[in-house]
């Protein structure tokens, strides 16, 4: 019945049929020692790659070099965040994180600061000022407040705030609430120079104000009372002080 029914078909596609019937019997499913191997070396390349970042990160955060390992922390993280390498930094890198945030936030306060030397009559006048963080709104406009320490070789030391346009209600001198943070408020002596052009206040226990604004971590805020507009607090982010660029005062 079968010889017949193969003499029935064309030689050729008779003996095609034949010869991928035959590769079919010679082929064999995959080997699983085969892939096994092939699955083990390729974690291990991977496993190889985020060691090395491990190690980068290791290396930075050694040194304290707390932004740089957060990054490589970073990377390892998004990466491969299912190595072992990851979860063994993995306590480390939110703490690099951590303080690689308050770095970037320390070194920003800091940059909030201006210092200067000057010539000034028979010495040389230095001084450290800082903008509040937000103006102060007269006639529906925001005007800057300064906030300036000075060391003047002739007028001795003085700590004042200047504003950028208006006036300060303080004639006959005032009362300022003056906080830290989120301490609660003291009360220090304001008073504003007698003459019409003065756009000045100066609050007057200058040392006691400076040991405030070195003690804090973060603001400064002083009520400022301005003619016309009642009074307002102006906010200091005096976190980022270096003392030592008036050496005077410490």
């Amino acid at each position: 019945m079968i010889r017949p029914m193969l003499q029935s078909i064309p030689r050729p596609l008779l003996l095609a049929t034949l010869c991928t019937v035959a590769l079919a019997a010679c082929q064999r499913g995959p080997d699983p020692a085969e892939q096994a191997a092939a699955a083990a070396a390729e974690a291990a390349r991977i496993e190889g790659q985020a060691e090395e970042i491990a190690a980068r990160f290791d290396a930075e955060f050694a040194k304290g070099n707390w932004e740089l390992a957060a990054m490589h922390g970073q990377a390892l993280k998004s990466d491969f965040p299912d190595s072992a390498a990851f979860k063994r930094i993995a306590a480390q890198f939110d703490e690099a994180s951590t303080k690689g945030d308050a770095a970037r936030e320390q070194r920003r306060m800091q940059g909030l600061w201006s210092y200067s030397r000057v010539p000034a009559g028979k010495g040389t006048q230095v001084s450290a000022s800082i903008y509040a963080r937000d103006g102060v709104r007269i006639d529906g406009a925001a005007r800057s407040v300064r906030l300036i320490f000075r060391d003047h070789p002739e007028w001795g030391r003085s700590s004042y705030l200047v504003l950028e346009s208006g006036d300060f209600d303080c004639y006959g001198g005032c009362r300022l609430k003056v906080a830290v943070d989120d301490g609660a408020a003291k009360s220090m002596a304001g008073s504003r120079p007698k003459t019409d052009e003065a756009i000045a206040m100066f609050v007057e226990d200058e040392r006691a104000l400076w040991r405030l604004a070195k003690s804090a971590e973060r603001t400064l805020s002083i009520e400022v009372p301005v003619k016309g507009a009642g009074k307002h607090t102006a906010v200091f982010e005096v976190g980022g002080l270096d003392a030592a660029q008036l050496p005077g005062w410490n």
